[in-house]
């Protein structure tokens, strides 16, 4: 083991470097402002206006500590070039702006008993700060934490906040990485929304982008060419270069910045595939390990398309947002081939082996044009709360050329909606809600920023290649990302969650969201005690749509428990399911008792619907059950 890795692994290698950038002191007098660049001979601190020197330190350091306290505004000056500061914990007049010398320990915080929780309790709901409210700021987002606690879901996963150019974003060409992004408030407004949502039992979980910077703003290089390379690159540049111990000191100190100071609960990494590492030490094990030594229940969590149970099981993360469930959902509802969809059949059949294997795709070729691969690999070793399942978030939603969402999609009806719903909150996976699907929110999600000029011109002409196996994104609708009615769009209504569809699907998750919770049996958290499975109708399967297995089959999910037994079928097929006739090859005998039907209209309390009375009609989801 080199030195380095050694020093590391002890916390020794991280003290000096972790302290770059503006730091105030004991007694909140006197700050230090400390710059590490290997490209300066001389630098200085300019700070309210004043220029001071900085003492040349061994190691390209330069330091000085000055009698200047939280308020003060800065920026560090390169042989002469004023340059913002890629540590800077706050910028609150944007990343080409001064930064700001803030007192993160200030912060009262109210609810210091808070424990965090474990994975196997988190149902997370993702929001986008801007468009979650109107006025799109943590302050009004506060104000919306009682209404995510009464509607049952326990962990909020925030779209990315560290700062990035524009007034407007999704956030992950950030480039200010210690500073929260200003439009969204202060620092304390950061602190004042966890610290609320951990008095009402919710987590808070924060997304990071350490696979990349944005094209506009950073300033890492200006600094030192060290922190990037040639070996690996980025759809803007140079990758970042996690052998060179300052650019590592750069990520590990910025998780614990989120979790330490800010107190969030856990990150989900952005991209992890593309967080490409030849040190010694993948950086993922040391994130996971560094995280993981601060004690408490912190959460680490991959965005990762590769279907590769080592992340969890080698690297040491705790869980993996899993495309392929979300993908089988959409074809067997839409029918869609385009693109990365063109990997997955849909249908009964094939539901029951994702969530029978946890993933499609453990070691069989990915033929999808241009990606051509072996893909994934067996998942026996991960339970149940390691795979984070959705049937929406923001990249399903808003990579679309129009951010339509699922329900909006061509021929997707209610019914069919709710009956995915039903499956996703009902399975001991973890499930992730996007803001607004609670009540099937009628606003789209597109992609928008605010990058001016050429730089907007190409980002947009950049999405349209990306996603040109989409044929979509080569209409003449598609939103301008660089529009700020694009930006607006996408804002929540809050006044239409009351109205009759809307109202009727919020009340199916905050039943479903109930059961979860209460039921001992839906409440095991364990893959041994599920199984999936499929039964075949012909009459499911007309003309085009046997092709892909639309509307084929019906679902059924099995749940076993020394507390009971549990039953979901969920009628992919074109013709109401009557039983008993339409149960041939169920491989147990079905409850009489139907717990919840999604096709019940719940505002009222009404008890479920026998299916004497009423079959399970297309799209439709019902639960079953009977106590041991």
């Amino acid at each position: 083991m080199s030195d380095s890795v050694q020093e590391r692994q002890t916390g020794q290698g991280d003290r000096l470097q972790s302290r770059l950038g503006a730091h105030l002191l004991p007694g909140e007098q006197q700050t230090r402002f400390r710059v590490w660049s290997t490209r300066a001979s001389q630098v200085q601190v300019r700070v309210n206006g004043e220029l001071h020197p900085m003492e040349a330190l061994p190691g390209a350091y330069f330091e000085t500590v000055l009698p200047v306290g939280a308020g003060a505004r800065y920026q560090f000056v390169l042989d002469g070039q004023a340059l913002p500061d890629p540590y800077a914990r706050s910028l609150p007049d944007g990343v080409h702006g001064e930064a700001e010398v803030v007192d993160l320990t200030s912060f009262a915080w109210q609810h210091t008993d808070w424990a965090g929780l474990p994975l196997a309790a988190c149902v997370f709901y993702e929001l986008h700060v801007g468009t979650f409210t109107p006025q799109g700021t943590f302050r009004a987002a506060l104000e919306r934490l009682p209404y995510l606690k009464d509607l049952g879901v326990t962990a909020i996963q925030l779209m990315p906040l560290a700062a990035f150019p524009g007034t407007r974003g999704w956030g992950y060409d950030g480039v200010g990485m210690y500073a929260p992004f200003a439009p969204y408030g202060r620092p304390e407004d950061v602190m004042a929304f966890v610290d609320a949502a951990h008095g009402l039992g919710l987590a808070v979980f924060v997304d990071v982008v350490y696979n990349h910077f944005g094209p506009d703003g950073n300033y890492l290089l200006s600094y030192s060419p060290s922190y990037f390379t040639d070996r690996f690159h980025t759809a803007w540049g140079q990758g970042l270069d996690y052998a060179e111990e300052h650019m590592r000191r750069y990520v590990t100190g910025n998780a614990r910045m989120w979790l330490e100071d800010y107190r969030m609960d856990g990150l989900r990494l952005d991209a992890t595939a593309a967080m490409q590492d030849d040190s010694e030490e993948h950086i993922l094990c040391e994130l996971a390990r560094e995280v993981h030594a601060l004690g408490g229940s912190h959460v680490m969590l991959a965005e990762d398309h590769r279907n590769h149970p080592e992340l969890v099981t080698g690297y040491g993360l705790d869980g993996i947002w899993v495309d392929d469930f979300h993908h089988e959902v959409r074809v067997s509802l839409t029918g869609e081939q385009e693109g990365y969809y063109g990997g997955f059949r849909g249908g009964a059949a094939e539901l029951a082996q994702v969530i029978n294997r946890g993933w499609k795709y453990e070691g069989q070729f990915w033929n999808v044009t241009g990606e051509e691969h072996e893909r994934g690999r067996p998942a026996d070793a991960l339970e149940a709360p390691s795979f984070v399942y959705c049937i929406q978030n923001h990249d399903q939603v808003g990579n679309r050329a129009l951010g339509d969402r699922l329900y909006q999609s061509q021929g997707v009806t209610l019914e069919e909606y709710l009956g995915a719903s039903t499956l996703l909150l009902t399975l001991p996976m973890t499930p992730l809600l996007f803001q607004g699907q609670e009540w099937a929110a009628g606003t789209p999600f597109p992609f928008f920023s605010d990058h001016h000029g050429e730089l907007g011109r190409l980002v947009t002409e950049g999405r349209r290649r990306e996603f040109a196996y989409f044929s979509g994104f080569s209409g003449e609708n598609v939103p301008d990302p660089q529009a700020e009615a694009t930006f607006q769009s996408a804002k929540l209504d809050w006044n239409e969650h009351t109205g009759a569809g809307h109202a009727r699907t919020l009340a199916l998750y905050r039943a479903l969201l109930r059961l979860r919770r209460e039921d001992p049996v839906l409440s095991v958290r364990s893959r041994r005690a599920i199984r999936a499975g499929s039964l075949a109708r012909s009459l499911d399967v007309p003309g085009e749509a046997a092709a892909t297995g639309r509307r084929a089959g019906t679902l059924w999910v099995q749940w076993q428990t020394p507390q009971g037994m549990r039953a979901l079928l969920w009628n992919l097929g074109e013709t109401p399911l009557d039983t008993p006739g339409s149960l041939t090859g169920l491989p147990f005998t079905l409850p009489e008792q139907v717990m919840l039907r999604s096709g019940d209209d719940l505002t009222g309390g009404a008890a479920p619907t026998p299916l004497a009375r009423r079959p399970l009609q297309p799209g439709e989801a019902a639960l079953f059950g009977a106590d041991a």
